[in-house]
């Protein structure tokens, strides 16, 4: 977040009622100087329990009651002329109950303002379960390299061998089992490759991508192919800027999630969602100590059973899958191209719909 957040977030809360602020999909605040509520979206009025109506012009320390105080952040925050950005605070509701947040206090002196986004941790949590996962798959990219090598020349001569028994001829049991090790091989080069795949280090090539062009894509390639029996619908934001990425990596990102969505849907009425918008909220610390915006977010969203929770947290960890054929490595890859891409990946999931979000970085920063 940043100053211009502040003046953003305070043009927009003139009028707000008219123009939509309180809709905003972020659990966000707006107060005067003073500390007084000005604003607050419907996010912030179901986290903190109250409405904006009740509130309004009421200091938001007397709501959400911190160490420091809210007051002793908002003069802090005046003081250092700049954002503010606090993890891991407690926060005390009246009822009693605790939140644990994230909180990014944005000052706007221009206009005596300051926009507060809270985040609750268990957001901020799945990113951090999300980075870990991304670290994992990182170390294994070596091995993967090596076990590819090493399986490719032996495979190779398993399959030669198969070939010439069943050019041999021979009886009916000997053609059926010379077929069934032929099928295991070619089996096992798919697995080959995607190892390989997953092994690859060529940094992408990072330039402005427009999204939807690249899901528009993706979903002509599903829908002949692997995802034709199922219901592929879109709830774009036609307004977003373009990304900072490779457009064939990114192809490859969403072309796995889109498949892993197409699999895991159900017979019937199988339902896959992409949906596109633009949120300012999330902010990660980057590997080199930078703090990365990205407000660019897509989801991946299906109606099928769900992921298994005692895997859900380590889906995007090599050779983990929820499914008895699954190599583990689709998600892995989605993860770690993602990661080169300097955005985040994560999931949530229950019976009857899956969110996979992936989160980038816009092109002109």
């Amino acid at each position: 977040m940043t100053g211009r957040l502040a003046r953003e977030t305070g043009a927009e809360a003139e009028g707000a009622a008219a123009r939509g602020w309180a809709t905003l999909p972020v659990a966000a605040c707006l107060v005067d100087g003073e500390g007084r509520v000005i604003e607050m979206t419907s996010k912030a009025e179901e986290l903190l329990g109250v409405s904006c109506g009740r509130l309004r012009g009421r200091p938001l320390g007397r709501r959400l009651a911190t160490d420091p105080p809210l007051e002793a952040l908002f003069a802090r925050a005046g003081r250092e002329g700049g954002d503010l950005v606090l993890h891991d605070l407690e926060a005390g509701l009246p009822s009693g109950r605790t939140l644990s947040l994230d909180m990014h206090i944005a000052p706007d002196p221009e206009r005596g303002e300051i926009a507060v986004v809270l985040i609750p941790r268990d957001v901020a949590e799945r990113i951090d379960r999300s980075r870990a996962a991304r670290s994992l798959a990182r170390s294994a990219i070596g091995m993967a390299a090596m076990l590819a090598h090493e399986i490719r020349n032996p495979l190779a001569g398993i399959s030669g061998a198969a070939q010439l028994l069943a050019m041999g001829g021979g009886n009916g049991e000997d053609r059926s089992l010379t077929r069934l090790i032929l099928d295991e091989v070619r089996r096992i080069q798919d697995l080959v490759d995607q190892v390989d795949e997953f092994g690859d280090l060529r940094p992408p090539k990072r330039e402005p991508v427009n999204i939807h062009d690249v899901l528009e894509h993706v979903r002509r390639s599903a829908r002949i192919s692997y995802a034709a029996h199922v219901e592929i619908s879109d709830e774009y934001d036609p307004s977003l800027p373009p990304v900072l990425g490779d457009h064939e990596q990114l192809v490859q990102v969403f072309t796995n999630l889109v498949r892993n969505a197409a699999e895991a849907a159900p017979p019937r009425e199988a339902r896959i969602r992409l949906r596109s918008y633009y949120e300012r909220q999330l902010i990660v610390p980057g590997g080199d100590g930078r703090r990365l915006v990205l407000p660019i977010h897509v989801e991946v969203i299906d109606n099928g059973p769900g992921i298994n929770p005692e895997i859900v947290d380590r889906v995007f960890e090599p050779f983990v899958s929820g499914r008895e054929a699954g190599s583990g490595l689709g998600l892995a890859l989605a993860s770690k191209i993602v990661a080169a891409h300097d955005g985040a990946i994560e999931v949530e999931s229950r019976p009857g719909r899956t969110v996979f979000r992936v989160s980038l970085p816009r092109a002109d920063g």
